[in-house]
């Protein structure tokens, strides 16, 4: 019986490998030879997640065509592959990844690392901070003392809780954007609430438009939906949009959602103006493609310059019908990630066959969070909690800038003036190897192939404003140890040990 679970085809494979930028010599080192090349490259692929773990290879001779290399270069690959025990084999079920014995199996998302190795790594894979104390403790005191009306019932809440779907609704119409209750479906966090979309619109082979780069575990959840990813490029910097492409791109591809970030973007941090808002509403409706806008960072503007009353429409309001646009929000990024509480603002009749068809998925969004987050909206603690997120954002933002600048002169990026994350090009090296890299010198650090689609952004890393400090200064440090080992080959002198911070 066969022991994989999935496969890679050849010409997958081949553009992911295709998509490694070479690492430089560095002095005196030699080029390997071809076949450890591609041995490393697929050990890279595997250790990133972006080919999974039990995933069936291709055959010798079609993976040889594809790369335009001889089968001996495949087999030797191979071979010391499954010397190292990144791959098994057995006669007639052909090879699939493994990992060795002892090693975690690779994150395909960007999960937080667990507690316990958090004193001598430092994350910069997770971008989200802390909790705004003293503002958790008082929200859940309050749902506590809402609690007991609601402990009387049978506590199922498909739509979410009545009080907290008027708040919301309210919040939005507050902002010049009429809204209803039932408008309005509280779900477990963005996440939960895209992934009840992408399955009431977009069934398996359906085509999804998304921005290029994209916010990795959006992208990750739509392909494991079985969902046909449609990249769209980003303009340069921070300029948002290319409304050409995205004219372009939904009047040919035609596809069934499209998938858009337009306050600070994750990862690049751009801000959508309000003509390009505009155009793209448009845009989809002549289509007929359904528009998913996530709001899930337009709370987190650093500058005054973007201030709330500076701020560009949201998407939603420039689709007065309510016929294109589904907005998602949450309380993951603006207040504390732990809050695991997001919603859903759409037409009536959508919202009652995302409420109808979550009877098949988790049924509801826990009650006491909700009370919490609606405690937090009716009494001003989210205006000031948020405030206090927002200045902790901005000096970590300053912090990391300084000391990249300082540490890595080479590497280039835009300052946001909102969001959670920078969007680096790393001076010619490989993303995916500063990653592997960091391991090595204790930071961790996402690739930019992982917010793309079949390996683009190979010569990026995402970087977000989660430490501060003296953490961010030794993070640029860290990160410098890492740009030398890729540029030596990984056998430049080894790392000194990492100091121990408590974060």
């Amino acid at each position: 019986m066969a022991q994989w679970t999935s496969a890679v085809g050849a010409a997958q494979l081949a553009r992911l490998l295709n998509s490694q930028q070479e690492r430089p010599a560095g002095p005196g080192s030699r080029r390997p030879p071809a076949y450890r090349a591609l041995a490393d490259g697929i050990r890279l692929l595997v250790l990133e997640g972006r080919v999974p773990v039990a995933a069936r290879l291709p055959a010798e001779r079609e993976l040889a065509l594809s790369l335009s290399v001889s089968r001996t270069t495949v087999a030797a690959a191979y071979e010391a592959l499954r010397g190292e025990g990144f791959l098994e084999s057995r006669r007639g079920a052909g090879s699939w990844t493994a990992v060795p014995a002892g090693n975690p199996v690779p994150a395909r998302g960007l999960e937080p690392l667990p507690p316990e190795a958090l004193g001598s790594m430092i994350d910069l894979g997770c971008a989200s901070l802390p909790a705004p104390e003293p503002w958790l403790t008082r929200a859940v005191q309050g749902a506590l003392e809402e609690l007991p009306p609601y402990a009387h019932t049978h506590g199922d809440y498909p739509a979410g809780l009545p009080a907290l779907r008027a708040m919301i609704a309210e919040r939005y119409t507050a902002r010049g954007i009429p809204t209803m209750p039932e408008q309005i479906m509280v779900t477990t966090g963005a996440m939960g609430a895209i992934d009840a979309i992408c399955h009431l619109f977009a069934g398996r082979g359906e085509r999804i438009a998304v921005e290029s780069p994209s916010y990795a575990n959006i992208l990750q959840l739509m392909r494991e939906a079985g969902a046909r990813l449609v990249p769209v490029a980003m303009a340069e910097g921070l300029a948002g949009w290319d409304m050409d492409r995205w004219r372009q791109v939904l009047r040919e591809a035609a596809p069934r959602l499209a998938y858009v970030v337009a306050d600070f973007h994750n990862p690049t941090g751009a801000l959508a103006d309000e003509d390009q808002r505009r155009r793209l509403v448009d845009a989809a409706r002549a289509a007929g493609t359904v528009l998913v806008a996530d709001e899930t960072m337009s709370e987190l503007w650093l500058e005054e310059e973007v201030g709330e009353s500076r701020m560009p429409r949201r998407v939603c309001a420039f689709d007065p019908a309510g016929s294109t646009v589904i907005t998602v929000g949450s309380a993951s990024k603006a207040f504390w990630a732990g809050m695991r509480i997001g919603w859903v603002r759409a037409a009536p009749d959508i919202v009652r066959s995302l409420v109808a068809a979550r009877a098949y998925a988790d049924l509801g969004t826990p009650v006491l969070e909700q009370l919490a987050v609606n405690w937090l909206f009716s009494t001003g603690g989210w205006e000031q909690a948020v405030a206090l997120r927002r200045a902790q954002a901005r000096e970590n933002r300053d912090a990391l800038v300084t000391a990249l600048r300082r540490e890595l002169p080479d590497w280039e990026f835009a300052v946001p003036q909102g969001g959670l994350t920078l969007w680096v090009r790393a001076g010619g090296l490989s993303g995916s190897r500063l990653a592997e890299m960091g391991e090595r010198t204790g930071v961790r650090v996402p690739s930019g192939p992982r917010f793309g689609v079949d390996g683009a952004f190979e010569g990026y890393v995402r970087l977000p404003f989660t430490v501060g400090g003296a953490v961010a200064e030794e993070a640029a440090v860290r990160l410098a140890a890492a740009a030398r080992l890729v540029e030596t080959g990984g056998t430049g002198a080894a790392a000194e040990s990492p100091r121990t911070f408590v974060a």
